[in-house]
């Protein structure tokens, strides 16, 4: 685990550093950040983004093109006040850190943030994202960064998912993660709330008889996309009251999942996207 520290600005110099090696084990393994509740976003872009969302910051590193970058001295300095220990460290140390050839310039550990079903509110919302069983990270990624894009109020993660703070995740969100709640629900929760919902729930499924652009989508809507590989469980499916399809006419038997999610959100979503 990783001791909370008063805001202070510290050297690493060593790839053997107890930091440096937390920070390793945080990329890494997904139960290293479950146990600890931490994860690590790469680039001074997500740092800005997670500071300016209000997100805890326990530890920021930064390299050595960051000494002369203002925006980066200027993230350093705000996380440094709400508590953070910032890490000044070799390009070397940076890629033990991350495990790359060509590291980021700023590396941040932040608190991981999840919400359950009591957090959930639908009347205070226009639109959430049920996925199940989502395994892709950059699909979960992308998604999440679609979601924000379209206005969306959150992303339920239903049973067996991928990380969403794995750090391909992440960078697939290009910062949306720190502006889209994230909500971890079992299979029976969700059941519970889409039986209770008060709008639309809407579901892609093999099954489904409804062109995508067809029904009202009376808000608050709740999508629900299946797992990459198996598409929707029918249990799952049959708590949605309107199953969904979308037309294709090639040779292609299936649309990627984040792509899928994409064309349905835009449709979901296009009164509230005119220019």
């Amino acid at each position: 685990m990783i001791e909370k520290r008063q805001g202070a600005v510290k050297q690493v110099t060593s790839h053997s550093n107890p930091i440096v090696k937390e920070i390793k084990g945080l990329v890494a393994q997904r139960k290293h950040r479950s146990q600890s509740g931490l994860f690590v976003a790469e680039g001074l872009k997500l740092a800005t983004d997670a500071l300016d969302a209000g997100w805890g910051v326990r530890y920021l590193a930064l390299g050595p093109e960051a000494r002369d970058n203002p925006v980066a001295q200027k993230a350093a300095a705000t996380a440094k006040a709400r508590g953070a220990l910032i890490l000044e460290a070799s390009t070397a140390v940076m890629s033990a850190m991350t495990r790359k050839d060509n590291p980021q310039m700023v590396v941040g550990v932040y608190e991981q943030q999840l919400l359950g079903l009591r957090d959930i509110d639908p009347a205070g919302a226009t639109l959430w994202v049920a996925l199940d069983r989502v395994r892709d990270p950059g699909n979960l990624g992308t998604i999440i960064r679609t979601v924000d894009a379209v206005g969306g109020a959150g992303v339920m993660l239903v049973g067996d998912c991928t990380d969403p703070f794995a750090v391909e995740a992440v960078r697939a969100t290009m910062g949306s993660l720190f502006h889209v709640p994230l909500a971890k629900l079992t299979k029976d929760e969700f059941k519970v709330l889409a039986g209770k919902w008060p709008g639309t729930v809407a579901a892609t499924h093999l099954k489904g008889s409804v062109d995508y652009r067809t029904p009202d989508y009376a808000e608050p809507v709740l999508l629900v996309m299946g797992n990459e590989q198996k598409g929707l469980e029918d249990d799952m499916a049959a708590a949605c009251r309107t199953l969904i399809r979308i037309p294709q006419v090639g040779q292609a038997d299936s649309l990627n999942l984040a792509v899928a999610t994409g064309v349905a959100l835009y449709e979901i979503r296009r009164k509230h996207l005119e220019l």
